[in-house]
């Protein structure tokens, strides 16, 4: 396929998957109380675009005094990873876009580039507006969507277990 095509059909499907996600996101609260299944829908959508605000962390605290800390954080952390792969997708046609109009972005891609899985693992873990542009860099890198999938499933499955376990205690105390 042609690299312009593929590129075009990349950013269309990325268009799509932010439609849906603004679609849905008056119900987005209603999630929360389907249990695992709406804490992976949330922390899915919450991470498709930078457009939508992110209820994951909310939803990940709150329902974690309810159901099982471990299991809200790797579910959550699946979905999370699932909705990073659009800024993925988006970058194999958005490198070059970057690299002239962000700085932050040429820093992300040295890292990127020296660190690998484990920079976008780091990067999952710790909360920063700034993975977005690590995914875009990961896409635009053709780093393999399984590696950039995985290191992110990791970081963020630890991430929201540290976080769950943490609301599910505090909770406790106030409840």
């Amino acid at each position: 396929m042609d690299k312009k095509l593929e590129g075009a059909c990349n950013i269309l499907l990325v268009i799509v998957i932010i439609l849906a996600v603004l679609y849905v996101s008056d119900d987005i609260e209603r999630f929360a109380s389907y249990g695992y299944a709406g804490v992976f829908i949330i922390a899915m959508l919450s991470t498709a675009t930078v457009i939508f605000p992110s209820p994951a962390w909310g939803a990940v605290i709150i329902v974690s005094i309810y159901l099982d800390p471990v299991l809200v954080g790797i579910v959550a952390g699946i979905g999370a990873a699932i909705g990073e792969l659009t800024g993925y997708i988006a970058g194999k046609g958005a490198r070059k876009m970057l690299k002239n109009h962000i700085k932050e972005s040429r820093k992300i891609e040295e890292f990127v580039k020296k660190y690998g899985m484990w920079g976008i693992f780091g990067l999952s873990f710790i909360p920063n507006p700034l993975f977005d542009i690590a995914g875009l860099v990961a896409g635009g890198l053709k780093m393999k969507w399984w590696r950039f999938l995985i290191s992110c499933a990791a970081g963020r499955i630890l991430r929201y277990v540290f976080l769950a376990m943490v609301g599910a205690l505090t909770l406790e105390l106030f409840i």
